[in-house]
């Protein structure tokens, strides 16, 4: 399932440069990955109950274009591939033009909150792969 969010950029979120700084399209795509969860109804809640977390092992980002103050930013999530214990979930940020801002794919491990060590991807996560 793919998801989307749309946000505006507010000035807290500009650099010295005039644009979006570089670490902020990490924290939307974050937002966006949130909304996620919740539309495929696994809310942190829902995996807190199931004593599994979700850790972010690696990101690997693009960036396309800039971004600037006041801008309507899409982010969009998708899953792209599932191992046993580690995911991959695509992100892409377009602007009100449509031009494509920045892309990443998430690489995601879940693990038991009480041990911290990764298991298996839940039957309920594994799903929203199919």
């Amino acid at each position: 399932m793919q998801t989307s969010i749309t946000i505006e950029v507010r000035p807290t979120e500009i650099d010295v440069m005039g644009h979006v700084n570089n670490a902020k399209y990490l924290e939307y795509m974050e937002w966006s990955r949130e909304d996620w969860y919740n539309k495929v109804n696994l809310p942190f809640d829902t995996l807190t109950e199931m004593n599994v977390g979700t850790v972010t092992v690696n990101i690997d980002i693009n960036y396309r274009k800039e971004a600037l103050l006041g801008e309507h930013l899409t982010v969009t999530t998708e899953p792209v591939r599932k191992g046993r214990t580690s995911y991959v979930l695509k992100h892409v940020i377009h602007n009100g033009e449509g031009e494509r801002v920045a892309d990443a794919e998430v690489t995601s491990v879940t693990i038991d909150l009480k041990a911290r060590k990764s298991v298996p991807i839940p039957a309920e996560l594994g799903k929203a792969f199919e």
